[in-house]
């Protein structure tokens, strides 16, 4: 008989499968089903346990949003100023904009239908954990070492700063400060989520409140999916008037890549399928190769039109005061911050989650149900925002008066985000 340390192994044998990850949207869901079912029959002192968890991973995130600010929007800016040549500063005009005016659409749109859609759900102001009825064992502060705005104003300064001056060890630092705030949201904050949001649906259901919850998200999600179908017509009517084509078969052919970015919740695993969707619409293959890759990291109206929207839905039913000026101002930051937003699933609100805090005023606990709404239709902001890159690279086309720049040789492909 033959030991087991003895067999061999048939190098002609396929290899043992990997074991396939579950994804986050997944495992948000059943976090947010277990929530509710277990809070209607948990003892308090059990859930007392996740209250402290998550006190404590509040805190934690609190502590980390102003890192995250300055580790990503720093290095961002920098790199897409540092030798840019006009076909770059188009195509981020472009792209800014898009961002800006899908932001301004759903924030009118949601000013003008959803208190009626929303009329009579009202919860009262979300408590953070510590305040909650159902306490936690213990606290831990956490201080940040400074307050968001700060964090912006630096980033802006420091990234500004970075285009002046030539590359070398102060924008290498900041890359590899990139890095370092990455992984820590791949292996900690991402991991920790659905947790977390298990625990606020848990004190939710416990609470009283998560009916109305749940109504609200049902109400928003519908009108953010038409929403998204108004922005793509549009986008398109843009891309078929300067492309001289019928705007709905060029959006027809977008399709393939609409439908990978469902299925993966990714710009950059849509790249290449995007890549060729626009090629196929008459887009020039330079143009397509350099506007397509800067624009899955730059462009990302889909994620701020859902972001707007669900921001103005809690704002609403927690009776938080509507000021017009303070959304609209934090539409146009919105859009800078997007530029910023890791290529991790749900990376796009993480990068939000200071705006919200520091612009509108939300507290962790309405960032919690900022996450978990936003998460539950990653993939459909995705789809958005690639489609979208589309239309971009018809009306590059079209300023390129079919001569490409000489600036496309220089072609600069920064790291991708915008997931």
């Amino acid at each position: 008989m033959t030991s087991s340390s003895d067999t061999v192994v048939d190098p002609s044998s396929p290899p043992a499968p990997r074991r396939k990850r579950v994804g986050l949207l997944p495992r948000i869901l059943v976090a947010i089903v277990l929530g509710i079912l277990l809070g209607l029959v948990l003892p308090e002192a059990v859930a007392r346990v996740f209250t402290t968890f998550n006190g404590f991973f509040s805190g934690f995130l609190g502590f980390l949003i102003p890192l995250i600010i300055v580790g990503l929007v720093t290095p961002a800016i920098g790199e897409l100023g540092r030798g840019a040549g006009r076909m770059l500063v188009a195509t981020a005009g472009i792209a800014y904009l898009s961002t800006i005016l899908c932001g301004l659409f759903a924030l009118i749109l949601s000013l003008l239908l959803l208190p009626s859609m929303l009329d009579g759900a009202s919860i009262d102001a979300l408590e953070n954990p510590e305040d909650s009825a159902i306490a936690p064992y213990f606290g831990i502060e956490i201080p940040p070492v400074f307050d968001v705005m700060t964090a912006l104003v630096l980033s802006f300064c420091l990234g500004i700063g970075l285009t002046l001056v030539s590359k070398g060890a102060l924008q290498e630092s900041f890359v590899q400060l990139r890095t370092i705030i990455v992984r820590i949201i791949e292996a900690v904050i991402i991991p920790l989520l659905p947790l977390y949001i298990f625990g606020m649906f848990l004190g939710l259901t416990m609470n009283g409140q998560i009916w109305t919850v749940i109504g609200t998200f049902l109400a928003v999600i519908v009108l953010v999916l038409v929403m998204t179908v108004v922005v793509l017509l549009a986008q398109y009517g843009v891309a078929g008037w300067a492309m001289r084509r019928n705007p709905l078969r060029m959006l027809w052919t977008m399709l393939p890549a609409y439908m990978t970015a469902l299925g993966t919740s990714s710009s950059a695993a849509t790249i290449p399928v995007t890549t060729e969707c626009a090629k196929r619409n008459g887009i020039p293959d330079a143009i397509a190769d350099f506007v397509v890759p800067l624009c899955a990291t730059i462009h990302l109206a889909g994620s701020t039109l859902k972001i707007t929207t669900f921001a103005v839905a809690i704002m609403i039913v927690t009776g938080m005061p509507l000021n017009l000026g303070a959304l609209i101002g934090f539409v146009f930051m919105l859009g800078v911050v997007m530029i910023a937003a890791p290529g991790v699933p749900g990376g796009a609100i993480m990068a939000a989650a200071g705006v919200l805090a520091s612009m509108l005023g939300f507290g962790e606990a309405a960032v919690g149900l900022m996450i978990a709404a936003y998460i539950a239709i990653d993939s459909f902001g995705t789809a958005t925002n690639v489609t979208g890159d589309g239309a971009i690279a018809a009306v590059m086309t079209k300023l390129s008066k079919g001569r490409v720049s000489g600036d496309l040789a220089e072609q600069h492909h920064p790291q991708v985000h915008g997931v």
